[in-house]
């Protein structure tokens, strides 16, 4: 019987989105999911609607930069999850990465602890990086290695894993998921299944979630004086079209002093700040929209620099208060992430 490897090709946005988030690309390819001649592709959403490309929570030119001046936490905390005597049946956990020590166990490691909490006494969990550049600055300034997909996928291989699936951290089905499927796609024959899961946000359902996890995590400001502000990365391609979503999501749960805004594209900083000075508004909260709280967090958000946005809202007179927390930090986030490994699990034979 001919090995089988099979897509779960989410991630699609209802209601005419057409893209997602987490490639360090600003234009991004469009191309579906690669199948391999022996691969039999199981699309679990019409083909009607089409996944498209994202943009990356971290730039890897901005993460792979000269960190001496400040600290990001101990490395030798964090489990790299690059182990060998895996077993027969495995759990990818692959992310884009950051170098940020204590973002990276406290969000990508809480990923996975949750993920191994639900299923590891049947499956072993490990981890992949896209970013080969962080992965070699992280290696070259703490000494801890990681695995980038190739090497995981190799890792898997020569440890004899029959069944594989592969939980992405990505908040979108875009450019960095597509480049994964055609990867793993090459590796269709080197396993009798694979699975690819769905990222972050995949459904109107997942976008529910997801606001309804961001409110909670930050109700404590919400006193009807305070502009809760949420920075996501953004893209130049049509899947910029999430942030909308998502605000058009909290506008009608009636969130009427939420906002969110990107780094890269629109809504920018300056889109923002015009919708808070609409309201009469004292204070201003800033978190990002991204699963780790990594070089955009900590610069583009909270950093000193006078196109910061923590700057540009304190020039207007406001009072600021930056929460540098990644999505990945709130339970509520990590249990629809474990709910989407289920999902794949169950689309095994």
């Amino acid at each position: 019987m001919k090995k089988m490897i099979a897509y779960m090709l989410t991630g699609v946005l209802t209601l005419g989105l057409l893209a997602g988030c987490g490639s360090s690309a600003k234009t991004e390819s469009q191309a579906a999911p690669a199948a391999d001649s022996q691969a039999a592709v199981s699309p679990t959403v019409p083909a009607t609607a089409a996944p498209a490309p994202e943009s990356v929570p971290e730039s890897q030119a901005e993460e792979a930069e000269d960190e001496e001046n400040y600290e990001t936490g101990d490395a030798s905390l964090d489990d790299p999850r690059n182990g060998d005597d895996i077993g027969s049946m495995e759990i990818l956990v692959v992310s884009f990465g950051t170098s940020y020590n204590d973002s990276r166990r406290e969000t990508i490691g809480a990923i996975e602890e949750a993920i191994e909490d639900e299923f590891g006494e049947d499956w072993s969990i490990r981890r992949a990086f896209t970013s080969q550049i962080i992965i070699d600055h992280v290696k070259a300034r703490d000494g801890e290695e990681i695995d980038n997909v190739t090497e995981a996928l190799d890792r898997a291989v020569e440890n004899e894993v029959e069944t594989l699936v592969v939980q992405p951290t990505h908040l979108m089905n875009g450019f960095e998921y597509n480049d994964l499927s055609d990867e793993l796609a090459e590796y269709a024959d080197s396993f009798d299944q694979i699975v690819l899961a769905e990222p972050l946000l995949s459904d109107d359902d997942d976008f529910e979630a997801v606001a309804e996890a961001i409110v909670e995590a930050t109700e404590e400001y919400d006193d009807g004086e305070t502009a809760i502000c949420f920075m996501g990365h953004g893209t130049e391609a049509e899947s910029n079209k999430v942030y909308a979503r998502m605000q058009e999501i909290l506008d009608d749960g009636d969130y009427e002093n939420y906002f969110i805004g990107t780094v890269e594209a629109e809504p920018s900083v300056e889109d923002v700040l015009e919708m808070v000075q609409d309201g009469d508004y004292k204070r201003v909260v800033l978190r990002p929209l991204m699963i780790v709280a990594g070089d955009h967090a900590n610069n583009d958000m909270a950093g000193d620099d006078e196109d910061s946005w923590k700057s540009v809202f304190e020039n207007e007179g406001y009072e600021v208060v930056c929460v540098v927390e990644g999505l990945g930090q709130l339970e509520a986030i990590r249990d629809l992430i474990v709910e989407h490994t289920q999902d794949a699990i169950d689309e095994l034979d």
